[in-house]
């Protein structure tokens, strides 16, 4: 099991929901800008509320995420699920769900279609997993 330890670390001072939520938006402020080139199309993430990117390039048998949202705390969802899968081989990404989310209680702070939307993240960082998996 894929030890999740690094992330929930980051939300240890977080003692109420509205905490919770701001370490969201801050992770999504902190979070690297999106070449423009990779703003297209193809990299819009669906069932998002908002516009999301995600870009997904592989180097050594590893991946690494790059994203972009016009939404903060979009940004921050994508900035967490980065933090936990950014550098781990497709079969990470595959074989181990983000159960950090649960134990953070992070759905339970966000609307139903923010929900939503994380789900439809973490859904796209599979398939571009499985899509280098399959090409190795």
């Amino acid at each position: 099991m894929k030890d999740f330890s690094m992330v929930k670390n980051l939300f240890k001072d977080c003692f109420s929901p509205e905490n919770l939520y701001q370490k969201i938006i801050a992770l999504g402020r902190d979070l690297p800008p999106l070449d423009q080139k990779y703003k297209i199309p193809e990299n819009i993430v669906k069932g998002c509320q908002s516009i999301v990117y995600l870009h997904t390039n592989m180097e050594d048998g590893k991946l690494f995420f790059h994203a972009s949202s016009d939404a903060l705390i979009s940004s921050g969802l994508a900035a967490l699920l980065i933090k936990a899968y950014n550098g781990e081989p497709p079969e990470t990404v595959l074989q181990h769900k983000p159960t950090f989310l649960e134990d953070l209680q992070i759905y339970s702070s966000l609307t139903p279609g923010r929900s939503n939307g994380l789900a439809s993240m973490f859904l796209r960082m599979q398939q571009d997993a499985l899509k280098f998996l399959v090409h190795i």
